[in-house]
Protein backbone atom coordinates (compact mmCIF):
# COMPACT_ATOMS: atom_id res chain seq x y z
CA UNK A 1 0.00 0.00 0.00
CA UNK A 2 1.43 3.43 -0.89
CA UNK A 3 1.88 5.76 1.31
CA UNK A 4 1.85 9.68 0.78
CA UNK A 5 5.51 11.24 1.32
CA UNK A 6 5.27 14.58 3.73
CA UNK A 7 8.03 16.77 2.70
CA UNK A 8 8.93 18.62 5.74
CA UNK A 9 9.38 22.47 5.84
CA UNK A 10 11.19 24.92 8.28
CA UNK A 11 8.53 27.89 9.38
CA UNK A 12 9.49 31.24 9.05
CA UNK A 13 10.55 33.14 12.32
CA UNK A 14 6.90 33.08 14.24
CA UNK A 15 4.84 31.04 11.83
CA UNK A 16 2.75 28.56 13.58
CA UNK A 17 -0.28 26.52 13.26
CA UNK A 18 -1.33 27.01 16.96
CA UNK A 19 -4.20 28.80 18.12
CA UNK A 20 -3.43 30.27 21.63
CA UNK A 21 -1.94 33.04 23.08
CA UNK A 22 1.37 31.81 23.21
CA UNK A 23 3.17 34.79 23.15
CA UNK A 24 1.67 35.93 25.99
CA UNK A 25 4.29 33.70 28.92
CA UNK A 26 7.12 35.08 26.64
CA UNK A 27 5.71 39.12 26.60
CA UNK A 28 5.25 38.47 30.21
CA UNK A 29 8.73 37.19 30.91
CA UNK A 30 10.41 39.78 29.37
CA UNK A 31 8.84 42.44 31.05
CA UNK A 32 9.52 41.20 34.13
CA UNK A 33 12.56 40.24 34.00
CA UNK A 34 13.78 43.40 32.13
CA UNK A 35 12.11 45.31 35.23
CA UNK A 36 13.36 43.13 37.96
CA UNK A 37 17.41 43.53 35.94
CA UNK A 38 16.92 47.32 35.97
CA UNK A 39 15.70 48.17 39.16
CA UNK A 40 18.45 45.20 40.45
CA UNK A 41 21.23 47.19 38.47
CA UNK A 42 19.83 50.81 39.97
CA UNK A 43 19.66 50.10 43.64
CA UNK A 44 23.25 48.10 43.36
CA UNK A 45 24.82 51.68 42.26
CA UNK A 46 22.80 53.87 44.84
CA UNK A 47 24.87 52.82 48.14
CA UNK A 48 22.12 54.19 50.64
CA UNK A 49 19.11 53.19 51.89
CA UNK A 50 19.96 50.04 52.38
CA UNK A 51 19.65 49.69 56.20
CA UNK A 52 16.85 50.38 58.66
CA UNK A 53 17.25 49.51 62.41
CA UNK A 54 18.18 45.86 62.37
CA UNK A 55 16.91 45.51 58.70
CA UNK A 56 19.39 44.78 55.89
CA UNK A 57 18.51 44.97 52.56
CA UNK A 58 19.46 41.67 50.95
CA UNK A 59 20.29 43.39 47.95
CA UNK A 60 23.49 44.30 49.83
CA UNK A 61 23.77 41.14 52.08
CA UNK A 62 26.38 40.45 53.11
CA UNK A 63 27.36 43.96 54.05
CA UNK A 64 30.89 43.58 53.49
CA UNK A 65 32.31 47.60 53.79
CA UNK A 66 30.14 50.51 55.37
CA UNK A 67 29.53 52.88 57.78
CA UNK A 68 27.44 50.16 59.50
CA UNK A 69 27.08 47.57 62.47
CA UNK A 70 26.42 45.20 59.64
CA UNK A 71 29.14 45.43 57.62
CA UNK A 72 31.88 43.24 58.10
CA UNK A 73 34.29 46.29 57.67
CA UNK A 74 34.55 49.77 58.74
CA UNK A 75 37.22 50.95 56.32
CA UNK A 76 37.87 49.07 52.69
CA UNK A 77 40.85 46.54 53.03
CA UNK A 78 43.26 47.63 50.32
CA UNK A 79 41.96 44.60 48.02
CA UNK A 80 38.54 45.71 48.24
CA UNK A 81 37.42 48.07 45.72
CA UNK A 82 35.90 51.51 46.44
CA UNK A 83 32.81 50.76 45.01
CA UNK A 84 28.94 50.23 46.06
CA UNK A 85 29.05 47.06 48.43
CA UNK A 86 26.19 45.54 46.39
CA UNK A 87 28.17 45.03 43.48
CA UNK A 88 30.69 43.09 45.30
CA UNK A 89 27.93 40.61 45.86
CA UNK A 90 25.41 40.71 43.54
CA UNK A 91 27.19 38.89 40.77
CA UNK A 92 26.70 35.39 42.37
CA UNK A 93 22.91 35.73 43.33
CA UNK A 94 22.68 37.07 39.92
CA UNK A 95 25.09 34.05 38.46
CA UNK A 96 23.15 31.53 39.80
CA UNK A 97 19.89 32.90 38.81
CA UNK A 98 20.96 33.86 35.12
CA UNK A 99 22.47 30.05 35.00
CA UNK A 100 19.44 28.41 36.79
CA UNK A 101 18.20 25.58 34.07
CA UNK A 102 14.25 27.33 34.34
CA UNK A 103 15.11 30.60 33.90
CA UNK A 104 17.40 29.69 31.08
CA UNK A 105 14.24 28.11 29.31
CA UNK A 106 12.20 31.56 29.92
CA UNK A 107 14.69 34.06 28.84
CA UNK A 108 15.79 31.90 25.97
CA UNK A 109 12.39 32.06 24.93
CA UNK A 110 11.36 35.63 25.80
CA UNK A 111 14.89 37.58 25.22
CA UNK A 112 16.14 35.56 21.99
CA UNK A 113 13.14 34.00 21.06
CA UNK A 114 15.21 30.43 20.57
CA UNK A 115 12.96 29.16 19.94
CA UNK A 116 9.42 32.17 20.32
CA UNK A 117 7.46 28.76 21.62
CA UNK A 118 6.65 24.97 21.39
CA UNK A 119 6.10 24.83 17.22
CA UNK A 120 6.52 28.00 16.75
CA UNK A 121 9.23 29.11 13.89
CA UNK A 122 12.32 30.81 15.07
CA UNK A 123 14.99 33.31 13.66
CA UNK A 124 17.62 31.19 13.44
CA UNK A 125 18.53 27.99 11.19
CA UNK A 126 21.71 26.26 12.91
CA UNK A 127 21.47 25.07 16.75
CA UNK A 128 25.03 25.11 18.63
CA UNK A 129 23.42 24.24 22.18
CA UNK A 130 25.61 24.35 25.19
CA UNK A 131 28.87 23.29 24.38
CA UNK A 132 30.36 26.09 22.69
CA UNK A 133 30.94 29.56 23.46
CA UNK A 134 29.25 31.88 24.97
CA UNK A 135 26.43 29.38 26.30
CA UNK A 136 29.23 26.92 27.80
CA UNK A 137 29.33 29.21 30.45
CA UNK A 138 25.87 28.29 31.38
CA UNK A 139 27.63 25.03 32.94
CA UNK A 140 28.78 27.02 35.67
CA UNK A 141 25.53 26.76 37.63
CA UNK A 142 26.25 24.23 39.96
CA UNK A 143 29.29 26.29 41.43
CA UNK A 144 27.08 29.36 41.89
CA UNK A 145 25.08 27.19 43.66
CA UNK A 146 27.42 26.56 46.07
CA UNK A 147 27.48 30.37 47.03
CA UNK A 148 23.76 29.74 46.69
CA UNK A 149 23.74 27.84 49.72
CA UNK A 150 26.18 30.22 51.65
CA UNK A 151 24.33 33.17 50.83
CA UNK A 152 20.75 31.39 52.53
CA UNK A 153 22.91 31.44 55.72
CA UNK A 154 23.74 34.64 55.79
CA UNK A 155 20.68 35.94 54.70
CA UNK A 156 18.75 33.85 57.57
CA UNK A 157 21.13 35.69 59.91
CA UNK A 158 20.35 38.78 58.39
CA UNK A 159 16.51 37.69 59.50
CA UNK A 160 17.33 36.70 62.75
CA UNK A 161 18.72 39.93 63.29
CA UNK A 162 16.05 41.70 61.95
CA UNK A 163 14.35 40.22 65.80
CA UNK A 164 16.50 42.70 67.70
CA UNK A 165 15.88 46.60 68.23
CA UNK A 166 17.59 48.56 69.82
CA UNK A 167 16.47 50.69 72.37
CA UNK A 168 17.64 54.37 73.56
CA UNK A 169 20.77 53.26 75.32
CA UNK A 170 21.29 50.89 72.73
CA UNK A 171 20.65 47.38 74.47
CA UNK A 172 18.87 44.97 71.84
CA UNK A 173 15.71 43.75 72.77
CA UNK A 174 13.72 40.69 70.94
CA UNK A 175 10.77 42.17 68.74
CA UNK A 176 8.51 41.92 65.83
CA UNK A 177 8.11 44.08 63.05
CA UNK A 178 6.68 44.29 59.72
CA UNK A 179 10.12 43.95 58.47
CA UNK A 180 10.87 41.39 60.47
CA UNK A 181 8.48 39.07 58.65
CA UNK A 182 9.39 40.29 55.08
CA UNK A 183 13.08 39.07 55.74
CA UNK A 184 12.11 36.38 57.11
CA UNK A 185 9.32 35.23 54.26
CA UNK A 186 12.48 36.22 51.96
CA UNK A 187 14.67 33.74 53.20
CA UNK A 188 11.97 31.48 53.21
CA UNK A 189 11.16 31.43 49.63
CA UNK A 190 14.84 31.59 48.23
CA UNK A 191 15.53 28.41 50.20
CA UNK A 192 12.32 27.10 48.40
CA UNK A 193 14.00 27.92 44.99
CA UNK A 194 17.48 27.33 46.15
CA UNK A 195 17.13 23.94 47.95
CA UNK A 196 14.79 23.04 44.88
CA UNK A 197 17.63 23.25 42.53
CA UNK A 198 18.59 20.70 39.85
CA UNK A 199 22.00 20.73 40.06
CA UNK A 200 21.33 20.14 44.05
CA UNK A 201 19.42 17.29 43.34
CA UNK A 202 22.06 15.64 41.33
CA UNK A 203 24.52 16.26 43.98
CA UNK A 204 22.84 15.12 46.83
CA UNK A 205 22.03 11.68 44.52
CA UNK A 206 20.95 12.09 41.63
CA UNK A 207 23.97 10.70 39.85
CA UNK A 208 23.37 7.19 41.54
CA UNK A 209 21.94 4.73 39.60
CA UNK A 210 20.28 3.10 42.50
CA UNK A 211 19.18 5.11 45.69
CA UNK A 212 17.68 1.95 47.65
CA UNK A 213 20.19 0.91 50.75
CA UNK A 214 20.80 4.82 50.99
CA UNK A 215 18.32 5.87 53.42
CA UNK A 216 19.90 9.64 53.94
CA UNK A 217 20.60 9.69 50.31
CA UNK A 218 17.10 8.86 49.56
CA UNK A 219 15.15 11.49 52.13
CA UNK A 220 17.58 14.45 50.73
CA UNK A 221 16.84 13.41 47.15
CA UNK A 222 12.85 13.41 48.03
CA UNK A 223 13.00 16.64 49.73
CA UNK A 224 15.38 18.11 47.23
CA UNK A 225 12.68 16.66 44.29
CA UNK A 226 9.72 17.72 46.35
CA UNK A 227 10.91 21.34 45.73
CA UNK A 228 12.24 21.14 42.19
CA UNK A 229 8.31 20.31 41.50
CA UNK A 230 7.13 23.83 41.90
CA UNK A 231 10.40 25.41 40.83
CA UNK A 232 9.03 27.60 38.74
CA UNK A 233 6.55 28.77 41.22
CA UNK A 234 9.55 29.28 43.43
CA UNK A 235 11.54 30.79 41.42
CA UNK A 236 9.27 33.75 40.33
CA UNK A 237 8.28 34.15 44.24
CA UNK A 238 11.48 34.66 45.27
CA UNK A 239 12.47 36.98 42.47
CA UNK A 240 9.38 39.33 43.17
CA UNK A 241 10.34 38.91 47.06
CA UNK A 242 13.41 39.44 46.94
CA UNK A 243 12.69 43.23 45.16
CA UNK A 244 10.03 43.65 47.38
CA UNK A 245 12.79 43.37 50.84
CA UNK A 246 14.83 45.94 49.25
CA UNK A 247 11.99 48.21 48.56
CA UNK A 248 10.50 47.95 51.40
CA UNK A 249 14.00 48.59 53.66
CA UNK A 250 14.56 51.32 51.12
CA UNK A 251 11.62 53.48 51.45
CA UNK A 252 11.71 52.97 55.28
CA UNK A 253 14.89 54.34 55.42
CA UNK A 254 13.82 56.84 53.57
CA UNK A 255 10.97 57.76 55.53
CA UNK A 256 8.23 56.89 53.32
CA UNK A 257 7.06 54.50 54.72
CA UNK A 258 6.77 53.62 58.79
CA UNK A 259 7.84 49.93 59.81
CA UNK A 260 4.86 48.30 61.62
CA UNK A 261 5.66 47.26 64.93
CA UNK A 262 3.57 44.18 65.74
CA UNK A 263 5.70 43.40 69.26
Amino acid sequence: MAQEVVQLTRRKFGETVRRDAWWVPQIGALVVLSSFLAYATWAAFQNAHYEFGPYLSPFYSPLIVGNSPHAWFQKAPWFIPAISPALLILPFPAGFRFTCYYYRGTYYKAFWADPPGCAVGEPRKSYLGEKSFPLILQNVHRYFLYAALLFLIILGLDAWRGYWFADASGVKHFGIGLGSLVLTVNVILLSGYTLGCHSLRHLVGGYLDRLSGRPVRKKAYDCVSCLNRGHMNWAWASLFWVAFSDVYVRLCSMGIWTDLRIL
